[in-house]
């Protein structure tokens, strides 16, 4: 299945801008575990962590799944396809990959937010380097799939080789 010009257009624009949001989103968690690390203010430290779990379920799950939908809609409606090529199979699986955990931390968020909620909480129990961990780590794989879509690295699947030469021979050796 190919999509017509305009079609292909609109998807394009749509997985880009949901990929540009998601890492946009996540720099932005990078500088809220940095202030909820590194203020000297309770409330910032507190704010911070608060902050954190709902942008996450507002921003970051709804940017995460949008990429990956419209990633793979992309995909399917251009003659790279799905799995044809590796570096958009690479993409796919961090693109899940970061989705998913990105789904289990979601309770961890909630967590921190209890304990920055509580005013009985300590700041120094308020405070947690999971964060920006996991921000640098999601902000590792978006700009590796974001370098591989636009330099889209020579390298095709079996299943492409076998599609572009309709299903009768191996990739060459």
């Amino acid at each position: 299945m190919t999509m017509g010009p305009g079609l292909r257009k609109l998807a394009l624009t749509a997985h880009v801008t949901s990929s540009v949001g998601w890492l946009g989103a996540v720099a932005v968690f990078v500088a809220l575990a940095i202030v909820g690390l590194t203020s000297p203010d309770d409330r910032s430290v507190r704010g911070a962590y608060l902050l954190m779990e709902r942008a996450a379920w507002l921003v970051l799950v709804p940017a995460s799944l949008a990429s990956l939908v419209t990633g793979v809609v992309s995909s399917l409606g251009t003659p790279w396809g799905l799995l044809q090529h590796y570096w958009v199979v690479i993409k796919l699986l961090l693109n899940v990959f970061a989705t998913v955990v990105l789904l289990i931390y979601m309770g961890t968020f909630r967590a921190m937010a209890g304990v920055a909620a509580d005013p009985a909480s300590a700041l120094e129990d308020v405070r947690n380097p999971s964060p920006l961990l996991h921000a640098l780590l999601a902000l590792v794989l978006l700009l590796v799939a974001t370098v591989l879509g636009v330099y889209k690295p020579q390298g095709m699947t079996r299943h492409g080789w076998r599609k572009r030469r309709g299903g009768l021979t191996a990739p060459p050796p």
